[in-house]
């Protein structure tokens, strides 16, 4: 089974500004997001969650995953739509892919993820949430 699909950044934000049902969850790592920012939630009423895909510094899956979205009141079966964002949009596919196979979603992965990949100048940013001018802040 695999996830409902994928969104750019902008039409990932149109869906969680239209649909007061939809969850933003951010799977980067604590260190990301203390020290690059995370997505600015207010104008969606704090309807966002960080949860790490894989753990820092281990780089391990994080056996929790799954417990931890149900901790956010997401359930199987529930049609809640769910809205992954990560570094790049690699580990939101596999974040997506779980959460699809455990029956929660429709889930989303944001192409891009926050800061793109790396550019010619050997630096992100020049693509993803942040670069669409999409509402983040530091942590």
């Amino acid at each position: 089974m695999s996830y409902a699909g994928d969104l750019t950044p902008q039409q990932a934000w149109e869906l969680l500004t239209s649909d007061q049902s939809a969850l933003l969850v951010d799977v980067r790592t604590d260190a990301e997001w203390a020290y690059v920012g995370i997505p600015d939630a207010a104008a969606i009423d704090g309807r966002s969650a960080l949860v790490e895909w894989v753990t820092y510094p281990s780089g391990r899956p994080n056996p929790q995953f799954l417990k931890q979205l149900g901790e956010l009141g997401l359930a199987s079966g529930d049609g809640r739509p769910i809205v992954f964002l990560c570094r790049s949009g690699v580990r939101s596919i596999a974040a997506a892919n779980a959460a699809t196979a455990a029956g929660l979603g429709p889930a989303y992965n944001v192409l891009e993820g926050f800061e793109g990949d790396v550019g010619a100048d050997g630096h992100r940013g020049h693509s993803g949430w942040r670069a669409a001018g999409l509402p983040w802040r530091q942590r």
